[in-house]
């Protein structure tokens, strides 16, 4: 299981590092990479490690609970139960998240590019408009929930699925500014440095050891704590948001 979340972690930096990095650093990117570094070409890579991300979850489940009944033991969901505690479950990845928000900003970003782009040619025209939705229907099994509770999803099949709650149980709201910390549940960063009894200027890392998280209570979360900066990106667009330049900045 380490080997498979940490090749899943490593694969799904560089592709986010691709769409976040800018100038320069962009271009070398791309050079290493040997990849095109488009928009359709990250939405389908993005896509593909989600979906190995979910299959994988889905199967060594299937695994262990196989293994008790033929076993007729519960050694299987102790070792489900282990590796959660020790965050070595994929679907618990800081980084799945980012690879959703990534796949949703990409897609957006693409066809809103083809609906504003004005063509003289008639034909040319049409058969942009006839993309925008083919790229909607291809990728609707990724969708951001913001009715009633905002949350990030995707469907697979009816047994392959997840969705994950965007609402900061700190403050009840979106969170804002998110950031995952190493047991995996999001809050604000300036939530999450009020828990850890911190500045936001001092950031997560000056917290003690021996503060917990304040939903399941574990220790020394905060020094490894992941700012979701696609995430960021995604409730940015959707809620129009102003973050202040000092408190994106400070303590990253």
């Amino acid at each position: 299981m380490s080997e498979i979340i940490g090749c899943f972690n490593q694969r799904a930096q560089k592709l986010l590092e691709k769409h976040l990095a800018s100038g320069f650093r962009k271009y070398i990117l791309m050079l290493k990479g040997k990849s095109k570094g488009n928009h359709t070409t990250l939405i389908h890579e993005g896509g593909d490690l989600v979906t190995y991300a979910l299959i994988n979850a889905v199967a060594i489940r299937k695994i262990l609970k196989k293994y008790d009944k033929v076993h007729y033991s519960k050694q299987g969901q102790l070792f489900k139960s282990q590796a959660q505690t020790m965050h070595k479950e994929i679907l618990q990845s800081p980084w799945l998240i980012e690879l959703m928000a990534l796949h949703i900003n990409l897609r957006e970003t693409k066809v809103n590019h083809l609906r504003e782009t004005k063509v003289n040619n008639l034909g040319e025209t049409e058969a942009n408009s006839r993309k925008a939705p083919a790229l909607f229907n291809q990728d609707d099994k990724f969708t951001f929930q913001d009715d009633d509770k905002p949350s990030l999803a995707c469907e697979l099949s009816d047994s392959i699925k997840i969705d994950i709650d965007l609402t900061c149980s700190i403050c009840l709201d979106t969170v804002f500014d998110p950031v995952s910390l190493t047991c995996g549940h999001i809050f604000c960063y300036s939530c999450a440095c009020s828990a850890a009894s911190v500045s936001i200027v001092d950031g997560l890392k000056a917290a003690h050891s021996k503060q917990k998280c304040p939903l399941c209570r574990e220790a020394g979360v905060y020094e490894g704590a992941m700012h979701l900066e696609e995430l960021n990106i995604l409730l940015g667009r959707r809620y129009d948001l102003f973050i202040p330049f000092d408190l994106f900045h400070f303590g990253k």
